[in-house]
């Protein structure tokens, strides 16, 4: 295979958003010795924040765990509107040289593991009609888990016919005005619930419609404890404690959750009444028929949504539609919504890999068939990290740790003197489990393909940060599951998995 036809590198790290970035920076601080380029489909880098644009657009976590943990974030709010959060990856990218790495307009369409020249061999598409051909040692996905190109919109009856305008917040036009206008926001999850106070503002009236009720939690936007240790400690170490502080607050709640949900559930809905009111109907608006954590709960900054809600300017509507009109939505209930503008906060349409497919030494790997290994690589696939955060903390915290374990792995492979480490299961019969333990709509959406964990270490995936920092930062890479190969060996296979063999 000749090296003329492809552009090479140690490692190629796909996606240039808030994960990319970061594990472009620990690659350079750990193993400066090593080439690598960043192949990003679109023309911009940012990822998420810098693909949406809709009103309101913030993080749902703190900016002290969503930040990176080689750069403290700095500004007082720490529950971040969306451009301040690109502005900081923006910085990351030019304080540690990362932007003259990244290939923009690559969109990767398939990686295949060639044992024989010990790489992976990446067809890119230009987006003109052209590709592009990389090679590399070590891959890593930091392109999450949602197509970029379109969000999911249920096929709504009669939706032709409403004489309005309906908007996805995945593609916000920027010329769009709601200025005195009603608006209905389908949805009741993190989108939706910034949507709403945002565009109350201006709007005549927001309606978020949803068809059953979500934990909403009310923060400060500002976190006081970080700010006063900021003026008492170095900036380094302010950052450090505070993150931290937020790591153990947010692993407490999470644990008390899981073991005491209806206590949990009996307090946060006391918060929503505290809020609204003892006349408020919380019990039909936001009391949901789950246990908290069963899905992903939804934070708003210094209660903004209760704001607008006890202002009038929004309200809530819990019903099914039945169907659009041409002057709004007709629910099942037989009421009407009136609406000029209709914004459909409906979810994402989940994929893996960036939508590329796999294949080692020729052989297809789809995405539903694979088993993780300590959630971040997989069996039977050599050398590729996947960065995927955690689902009841913030994203980055998982994806540190990533970037961290993919440095370990390069330098693992090199005091061999091997070329791969292959993740390498043997038992057909292992307890298999679902991924993701979530309810959550476009969770339930994605199960043919999503892939699969198991009951037993090291098949399952932790959503315990505390836990992953000794099992990903320092427990052995070589763990006696994890094989290397030197120069024109096939990688080992893994077994082939007894489907029927599920954890009780």
């Amino acid at each position: 295979m000749s090296d003329q036809n492809f552009q090479s590198f140690d490692v190629l790290i796909v996606g240039a958003g808030l994960s990319g970035i970061g594990t472009a920076v620990h690659l350079g601080k750990e193993c400066p010795d090593k080439s690598y380029a960043i192949l990003e489909a679109r023309e911009s880098l940012g990822g998420t924040w810098d693909l949406f644009r809709y009103p309101g657009i913030r993080s749902d976590s703190d900016m002290h765990t969503l930040g990176y943990s080689f750069k403290p974030w700095l500004k007082a709010k720490a529950i971040a509107d969306g451009p301040s959060i690109l502005e900081y990856i923006n910085d990351a990218a030019d304080e540690y040289d990362v932007r003259s790495h990244i290939r923009f307009s690559q969109k990767v369409i398939s990686a295949d593991w060639d044992s024989n020249s010990g790489r992976w061999i990446v067809v890119c598409d230009t987006g003109d009609g052209a590709e592009t051909r990389y090679a590399c040692q070590y891959l890593a996905l930091c392109s999450g888990y949602y197509r970029y190109e379109e969000g999911y919109t249920p096929a709504f009856e009669g939706a032709s016919d409403f004489a309005g305008e309906i908007v996805h917040p995945q593609h916000w036009p920027e010329d769009l005005d709601y200025a005195g206008k009603r608006v209905v926001v389908i949805g009741s999850g993190a989108t939706a619930v910034t949507l709403v106070p945002a565009m109350s503002d201006m709007a005549e009236h927001v309606v978020m419609l949803q068809r059953s009720p979500t934990y909403i939690v009310s923060r400060p936007s500002e976190d006081k404890i970080g700010a006063r240790l900021r003026s008492l400690l170095p900036t380094k170490m302010a950052y450090a404690v505070t993150r931290w502080k937020n790591v153990i607050l947010q692993r407490y709640f999470y644990n008390l959750a899981r073991k005491r949900p209806e206590k949990v559930s009996e307090r946060l809905v006391g918060m929503v009444k505290g809020a609204l009111g003892e006349n408020y109907d919380v019990e039909t608006h936001f009391t949901p028929n789950y246990g908290p954590w069963d899905q992903r709960l939804c934070l708003i900054p210094d209660g903004d949504l209760w704001n607008a809600i006890n202002a009038g300017k929004a309200s809530v509507v819990t019903d099914h539609i039945e169907r659009f009109t041409s002057k709004g939505i007709m629910l099942k209930s037989g009421e009407e919504i009136p609406a000029d503008i209709i914004v459909t906060a409906t979810g994402l349409d989940v994929q893996f890999f960036g939508g590329a497919s796999l294949s080692v030494d020729g052989e297809e790997k789809p995405s539903g068939d694979l088993l993780n290994y300590k959630g971040l690589m997989y069996a039977g696939v050599p050398n590729l990290i996947n960065v995927f955060g955690y689902v009841n903390a913030s994203w980055t915290l998982k994806a540190d740790l990533a970037a961290q374990y993919l440095c370990r792995l390069i330098k693992a492979v090199d005091g061999k003197g091997a070329v791969a480490a292959t993740p390498t299961n043997t038992n057909a019969d292992i307890e298999l489990m679902n991924s993701l333990d979530f309810s959550s709509g476009y969770v339930e959406r994605a199960r043919s393909k999503t892939p699969i964990q198991a009951k037993s270490a090291p098949w399952t995936i932790s959503q315990d940060y505390v836990s992953d920092r000794k099992t990903l930062g320092k427990a052995p890479v070589d763990d006696g599951f994890v094989k290397f190969t030197h120069m024109g060996q096939r990688v080992p296979k893994s077994v082939e998995l007894n489907r029927s063999v599920t954890a009780s």
